[in-house]
């Protein structure tokens, strides 16, 4: 059990002023931070890529739940173009031939991997009763766009054409992803489309959708809290040159027509800078006939999912996610 003390490290920013501003907050969600912030550790964006990265794989399972036990956990590689063969792993509650869900870490295309999202994708697999496929695509700064972004659709075309070979049902797929990952995911549905492969889900945490800070969220919360306005700078500017950001593989916001794409599930957190761009791009997807289940949790912030021992709100993530994934799944009618 999380036994209180604060074991956070550089990949959750050092808080500034949020007291006064951010009365949203619950107060498990301000307990946290004031530990976060007590920790006095820098704050990522002053560091090193590298530096940043083993930071948040050393702090990246403190507020987790329990981890699952589950009957499969295997790891393998999927192909990628260029010859290059992607790490990944498979999760799976029973031995039987399962839907699949192609899930993609977050961690602003810098940092994060399969390992730092390994209990978050065991939960989805238990909670859900389906198989998980997590990926290792490439990250910044030594792989910069669109390098992640045809990593993900290269594995997620794989999936959908060899899933037998790993007992799952490739009928059954969907897409998801954190942040990031969410912004793959959108990617990936999209291409998904044009293709004429068929995906049940595009499941969307807090994704990025935006080709710049523009929304009143980034200013509204901006500051002091997990996300701040300077760690997407830093990530993007390690991810993408400037001149590339209206890019729709980049920004889902921008993409030219989304009719047609795979039916969408979001799960926004009140107190993030992303907040107001996912809700324009579910804005963006109803008005082009896409059905869209979309879940504020109010007074959590961004990364709140991986904070299930602390927050009652990232477990109800989880079962709404996982709630979503069954319904989605669920076998034809016969």
């Amino acid at each position: 059990m999380y036994d209180g003390k604060p074991h956070f490290n550089g990949s959750r920013p050092a808080l500034n002023i949020f007291l006064p501003d951010y009365p949203q907050l619950t107060p498990a969600m301000r307990s946290v931070l004031e530990r976060m912030a007590r920790a006095g550790y820098a704050p990522i964006y002053t560091q090193a890529p590298e530096q940043a990265k083993a930071a948040y794989e050393a702090g990246s399972g403190v507020l987790e739940v329990p981890k699952a036990e589950l009957a499969r956990v295997e790891d393998f590689e999927i192909p990628a173009r260029g010859g290059y063969r992607l790490p990944a792993r498979l999760y799976a509650p029973s031995a039987g031939v399962l839907p699949v869900l192609l899930y993609f870490h977050g961690g602003g295309f810098t940092i994060g991997s399969i390992a730092s999202h390994d209990i978050l994708c065991r939960e989805l697999s238990r909670l859900s009763d389906c198989a998980v496929v997590s990926l290792d695509y490439r990250l910044a700064p030594e792989h910069r766009f669109p390098v992640a972004m045809n990593d993900a659709w290269d594995a997620t075309r794989w999936l959908a054409a060899h899933a037998a070979e790993r007992a799952l049902d490739g009928t059954r797929l969907a897409v998801g992803g954190d942040s990031a990952g969410g912004t793959l995911a959108a990617v990936c549905a999209i291409h998904a489309r044009d293709a004429g492969l068929p995906l049940a889900l595009q499941l969307l945490f807090y994704p990025g959708c935006a080709a710049w800070p523009t929304a009143p969220s980034h200013t509204r919360f901006g500051h002091g809290l997990v996300l701040e306005q300077p760690h997407i700078d830093w990530f993007f500017d390690h991810f993408i040159a400037r001149e590339q950001r209206e890019d729709w593989r980049f920004a889902p916001l921008n993409a030219p027509d989304v009719e047609g794409v795979a039916p969408a599930w979001f799960g926004l957190a009140e107190c993030d800078p992303l907040v107001d761009d996912g809700l324009a791009y579910a804005d963006k997807l109803r008005a082009s006939g896409v059905a869209v289940d979309l879940e504020i949790y109010r007074g959590v912030t961004h990364e709140f999912i991986k904070m299930g021992r602390a927050l009652p709100e990232a477990r109800q993530a989880h079962a709404d996610a996982a709630q979503a994934l069954v319904q989605a799944l669920k076998p034809p009618s016969p």
